[in-house]
């Protein structure tokens, strides 16, 4: 605002503004106006205050400043709640009135108050019910409650205006359920307003009797079993604590007094828990711990061996415990193949090569393994494993060896030739044997003075137990005898051979015998071999090795090709080693489906004597349909009536005849092991030269009618039965 007197312009230079101040501090409120000489005028709500510097009435008010330069402010001190109000500064003679200032007093709050302090005493159970008020300030003032430095909510508040019209009370009420008392706690009423920022406090503690409260720990953790572990036994009481007791698994620890407890620890402290109980004249508190105890693999649910038929179903169940987590893990002995990684493992429809030695074995990792065997055994029909080209030297004695494992033992073993059946005994130059091992059962065709028609027979060995037959077809190969100076040669590089490994045993023992003071000597019968083969027909070729091996220490058996898998059983035992320890974690998981064979289809057009050893079901130059003939004649050797089932007026033979006839040029894998399996029934032993006439057919057929619901399904193929202990 602008203004002329006396030909002056007169405007106001400076013009107070909004304050703040807390009551008892000094405040100036601002006013300057240029080219004025004349009475300036401070007015409080309209009120005017006076013209003087001193301003009568008001002595903490006065007018500062240089009048000369037209400064005209208004002082007050120690201001009070009355200051608070709207001040103006007016220049009269010029006319001139400032813009309003609301000048605001801050008033604190007086000094908080809590009811039933500074102490409350309460009863173990109660609710604690506080209330604190803070009065007489300006604004009303906050309050804040606080435990432990930090703030509680829920509580309510109430305020109420004074007479003055400015100042305010505040009342709060907090209320605190028992669960979160303690006792010796403090708790702060904190008021603060503008005036007091940093607040006015008061405080109580709250006195609480009640029973022990109870912490228990352990240290250290986790520990390996046999270590050292110091359970501690934390209360706080009200009363104090008047008793310490200790149990482990809920039976008491004699001896075991005061708030710790030290012990060795095995694995049942990581299920059986360690307590501790606290007792004060209010009651008692029990807490309990167990601890985290790293151990091996202990077994839980040992597992059993099963004899299942074929194609049923075989479970195992191997429970095992262990800390940190255990890995379960099933698997065929012999092979790296992992069946299952749970509890419980199930083969369903199992064949023959599932039978053998199963293992479950834990691992825990860092810490320790463990594992069980287990042996499954197949019901099922013979399984004959046997080379299928042998060989013999003309004009000399011949074997033919036929490997046949069995479960049940097989009922019947018979050899056949051109139009001859033998099975036992001696019949012309030809001689049949058989052995049983606890592998199996080996069957041998010695034929005296080998003539060169020897080498073009197909020689069948076929065997029978109550689950079916099996057949194998073998060949005899001519065997070229050494030259003298051959044999000279080899005997005299056998001979050089042998002095030298036997030096080098020689120093190796006499080595040894320094170390360790005394020397071990290995007898030649102390050396077994085991051949392990981990293909799909892992089961069936390992007994078959076996009793290979069992031929070799006889003598029986040609040697070359087992030394050959001599070496490779170097490297297959390396592979083995591998597998043993599952925490590798490079075990090949496959569904056990997948470990079945599959058909061989490799072999069409492979010359005889080049094939691999797959089953094939080829004639063996006897015509089954001419079988009666031959066998009426005078020199017969086995009686069938009660082996070959007639029906229809055809022998259970003939119809393998025509079977093979429609399939065997396809597939001759599938030769006599559909009909021809459930046509034969085996009786006692017979004489082996008994002749077959045509009562022992009319016999046949009457038996045949007999069993005719169980056998007359000749569409339905049987299935293989064996078992094998690996």
């Amino acid at each position: 605002m602008v203004n002329v007197e006396n030909g002056h312009a007169s405007s106001f230079t400076l013009q107070p503004e909004d304050r703040v101040v807390v009551a008892g501090h000094p405040v100036t409120l601002s006013c300057a106006v240029a080219g004025y000489h004349g009475i300036v005028l401070w007015t409080k709500d309209g009120l005017g205050l006076g013209v003087e510097k001193q301003l009568p009435g008001f002595p903490r008010y006065s007018i500062v400043g240089d009048h000369a330069a037209g400064e005209y402010s208004l002082r007050i001190e120690k201001a009070e709640l009355i200051d608070d109000a709207v001040y103006e500064c007016q220049a009269t003679h010029a006319a001139l009135r400032s813009q309003p200032a609301r000048l605001t007093v801050l008033i604190p709050p007086d000094n908080p108050i809590i009811s039933s302090g500074p102490i409350v005493s309460l009863k173990v159970g109660d609710s604690l019910n506080l209330t604190c008020r803070a009065d007489n300030a300006k604004p009303a003032a906050v309050i804040t409650w606080i435990r432990d430095g930090e703030p509680l909510k829920g509580a309510t508040y109430i305020k109420r205006l004074l007479k003055d019209g400015k100042r305010e009370s505040i009342i709060s009420s907090l209320h605190i359920p028992p669960s979160e008392i303690e006792n010796g706690q403090r708790i702060i009423c904190r008021a603060k307003n503008a005036a007091v920022p940093e607040g006015r406090e008061a405080e109580v503690t709250v006195d609480i009797q009640h029973p022990p409260l109870v912490n228990l720990t352990v240290e250290p953790q986790p520990v390996l079993e046999g270590s050292t572990v110091r359970f501690r036994c934390s209360a706080k009481a009200n009363p104090a604590v008047s008793l310490y007791r200790w149990a482990k698994a809920g039976q008491l620890l004699r001896g075991v007094l005061g708030e710790t407890y030290e012990t060795v620890v095995d694995y049942t402290f990581f299920t059986e828990p360690v307590s501790c109980a606290v007792s004060n004249p209010l009651g008692s508190t029990n807490i309990s711990r167990t601890v985290d105890v790293y151990f091996g693999p202990r077994l839980t649910s040992e597992p059993q061996s099963l004899s299942v038929d074929l194609g049923s179903s075989a479970i195992f169940n191997c429970a095992w415990t262990g800390n940190p987590s255990l890995t379960i893990v099933w698997m065929k002995r012999g092979s790296g193949v992992v069946l299952s990684n749970d509890n419980v493992m199930t083969l369903k429809a199992v064949a023959q090569e599932d039978a053998g030695k199963y293992v479950c074995r834990a691992v825990v990792p860092r810490v320790g393994a463990g594992e069980r065997e287990v042996s499954l055994t197949v019901n099922g029909p013979p399984i004959i494993s046997s080379t299928q080209m042998q060989h013999a030297l003309q004009g000399k004695k011949g074997q033919i060896k036929c490997f046949i494992r069995s479960t049940p033992p097989p009922d019947r073993i018979a050899w056949s030739w051109k139009e001859n059946v033998l099975e036992s005994g001696t019949s012309g130059r030809y001689t049949v044997e058989t052995v049983s091992m606890e592998e199996g059962v080996i069957s041998t065709l010695t034929i005296s003075n080998i003539v060169r028609a020897d080498f073009q027979t197909i020689y069948n060995c076929t065997a029978w137990n109550s689950f079916g037959s099996d057949t194998e077809i073998i060949r005899l190969k001519e065997q070229e005898a050494l030259s003298l100076a051959v044999v000279i040669g080899v005997a005299v590089g056998a001979g050089v051979a042998f002095v030298v490994v036997l030096a080098t045993i020689t120093v190796i023992c006499c080595s040894r015998s320094q170390r360790n003071g005394k020397g071990e000597v290995s007898a030649k019968n102390d050396i077994r071999v085991e051949i392990v083969h981990k293909d799909h027909n892992g089961t069936q070729q390992t007994g078959e090795q076996t009793i290979k091996n069992v031929m070799i220490d006889r003598g029986e058996f040609d040697q070359d090709p087992v030394l050959k898998q001599l070496e490779v059983l170097k490297e297959e035992e390396k592979e083995y080693q591998h597998i043993k320890d599952p925490t590798n974690g490079y075990y090949s998981v496959r569904t056990f489906p997948d470990l079945r064979p599959a058909g061989n289809t490799a072999t069409v057009g492979c010359p005889p004597d080049q094939r691999p050893n797959v089953k094939q079901r080829v004639p063996t130059g006897m015509s089954f349909s001419t079988l009666y003939t031959q066998l009426s004649a005078a020199n017969r050797m086995y009686e069938y009536g009660q082996r070959f089932v007639l029906g229809n007026g055809s022998s259970s033979i003939e119809l393998c005849e025509r079977e093979y006839q429609r399939g065997s040029m396809s597939d001759s894998n599938s030769f006599l092991d559909n009909q021809c399996n459930s046509s034969v029934s085996s009786n006692s032993k017979q004489d082996s030269s008994v002749q077959f006439d045509e009562a022992s057919k009319a016999s046949a057929s009457s038996h045949y009618s007999h069993s005719s619901s169980q056998n007359s399904d000749l569409t339905r193929p049987l299935q293989r039965r064996m078992q094998t202990h690996v």
